[in-house]
């Protein structure tokens, strides 16, 4: 079987490796230069499942986690990418409190890693946070964050390493159907036929998928909208922290060259896709890290950037072959990051074996033929929200 892969950002890099880890052939195109350059490059990359209130949600992102230890556990000391450091959440305000509590009992009888710490406990796990003595504080221990560009482009090492095809700068026009099989034609007129394609194309599967006459329903990005959100990066931090911090007024982490990576989601509101950020936010994000780091003065903010998120119209993942497309198989998910390596491993046994993975059985692309309209998905507001 030889399967095309549209798509280098983290779950198109991580079907073709699972897809060549299981002697399939690979040819995988993406249209820019190189891997995570779409909305993997704007992810703030947290790998968790701890605000997915639905139960059989919950429980994929779950399963997310644990792929990305195991596949960490397998690459050894290569998997640089990945950073279980944790992830340390107080509340302040009545409301956060209140929903945190109820948050982590909920957590904790699903099996997920919660604890409690105290502000003291807190503050000697990250010396560098200004943890309030009466906030309540809740340990995740079991979250990561991680390099999205890093992850893609050692899944697509890995896969290349298995003889899989890597195109880069090959920009997808369309799909065309074939009787046994599906397709693609480049945007310079070159075709790649396929026994399956892999649709990985993020905000651009609705185009991909017009052409065969198929529809999986995407939110649009647009101003203040649930798939757009602000993302900054300081300068070096003489004051860090070890892993993903969240807070009533902001969020950070850890970013390659001692840096943060900094979220305050009530801004988002005002994120807009196309336009640059005001040049005024980033005093904004620098008062709010003021607010939150101990041990040094705040690190300048060097960028703010808008990151565009991939979202279906129900807020959900969609992972399965089209009902009347089946040589066409589309994964296209928000916290794609988190769900990438076990996406990956779930759609290469289907297509491999033919037979359905139940973790995927809510979530196939038919689900819109079905249902809808859908009301529109609710923005990321609150802390532990994404």
């Amino acid at each position: 079987m030889h399967c095309l892969v549209i798509g280098a950002g983290v779950t198109g890099a991580a079907a073709a490796a699972a897809l060549a880890r299981r002697g399939v052939a690979v040819t995988l195109v993406e249209a820019e230069p190189r891997a995570a350059a779409g909305t993997s490059a704007t992810s703030f990359a947290w790998v968790n499942a701890n605000r997915k209130v639905r139960p059989d949600y919950h429980g994929l992102n779950a399963a997310g986690v644990a792929a990305h230890h195991e596949l960490a556990r397998r690459h050894g000391r290569a998997a640089s990418w990945f950073h279980p450091a944790g992830h340390l959440e107080w509340a302040v305000d009545a409301a956060h409190r209140e929903e945190l509590r109820a948050r982590v009992e909920r957590l904790a009888e699903r099996g997920y890693p919660a604890r409690w710490l105290t502000p003291a406990e807190a503050r000697r796990r990250e010396p560098h946070l200004l943890v309030p003595a009466d906030a309540d504080v809740a340990l995740f221990p079991q979250e990561a964050h991680c390099d999205p560009a890093a992850l893609a482009e050692a899944l697509l090492a890995e896969a290349g390493s298995l003889g899989a095809r890597v195109r880069f700068g090959a920009r997808v026009a369309g799909l065309v159907e074939r009787p046994a099989g599906a397709a693609a034609v480049l945007e310079s007129g070159e075709r790649l036929d396929a026994d399956r394609v892999v649709c990985c194309a993020g905000n651009g599967t609705g185009r991909l998928l017009a052409a065969i006459g198929a529809s999986v329903p995407l939110v649009e990005p647009a101003r203040g909208n649930a798939a757009v959100g602000f993302l900054a990066v300081s300068a070096a931090a003489a004051a860090g922290v070890r892993g993903v911090v969240t807070t009533d007024r902001v969020n950070l982490r850890p970013w390659p060259g001692g840096r943060l990576l900094v979220q305050a989601l009530d801004l988002d509101s005002g994120a807009d896709p196309g336009a640059e950020p005001e040049a005024s936010l980033a005093a904004v994000f620098e008062d709010r890290l003021a607010a939150v780091l101990a041990g040094g003065p705040v690190p300048r903010i060097e960028s703010v950037r808008t990151g565009r998120r991939v979202l279906p119209a129900d807020g959900f993942t969609v992972a399965g072959p089209l009902e009347d497309h089946p040589s066409v198989y589309v994964l296209a998910t928000h916290s794609g990051v988190t769900l990438a390596p076990l996406l990956g491993s779930l759609a290469a046994d289907e297509l491999v074996t033919g037979e359905p993975a139940a973790e995927l059985a809510a979530f196939r692309p038919g689900r819109f033929a079905a249902e809808g309209p859908f009301p529109p998905v609710t923005a990321a507001r609150e802390p532990g929200e994404q």
